[in-house]
């Protein structure tokens, strides 16, 4: 960074160190905010047909949970609430995940 605006070089440097803190918080702040952006992105998906959590099938009675590759025969059930099958599925995919990450 080269500033000459002033007499003093004493002035030059203080204008020059917070010319450069700026641009550094500014870049942070960029940074940042990408990550967030990013971070929402992944969460919401492109809204296509492929990116589906569950499918309901009425006809067939059924309901297939594509992240786990459930299927169960019981959706009037689970319409009523009784999804434990579910959340059992799950957290052992989350656990298997988990594990399969490498965590110490």
């Amino acid at each position: 960074m080269h500033c000459q605006d002033e007499k003093s070089q004493h002035k030059n440097r203080a204008k020059a160190l917070r010319i450069l803190r700026a641009r550094l918080f500014e870049a942070e702040e960029a940074r940042k905010h990408a990550e967030r952006a990013e971070a929402r992105r992944s969460q919401i998906g492109s809204g296509d047909r492929s990116e589906k959590i569950r499918t309901y099938n009425f006809p067939q009675n059924r309901v297939t949970d594509h992240r786990v590759n459930l299927t169960l025969y019981k959706l009037d059930q689970v319409m009523k609430g009784a999804i434990d099958e579910f959340v059992e599925e799950l957290k052992l995919d989350a656990h298997q995940a988990y594990l399969s990450a490498g965590s110490p």
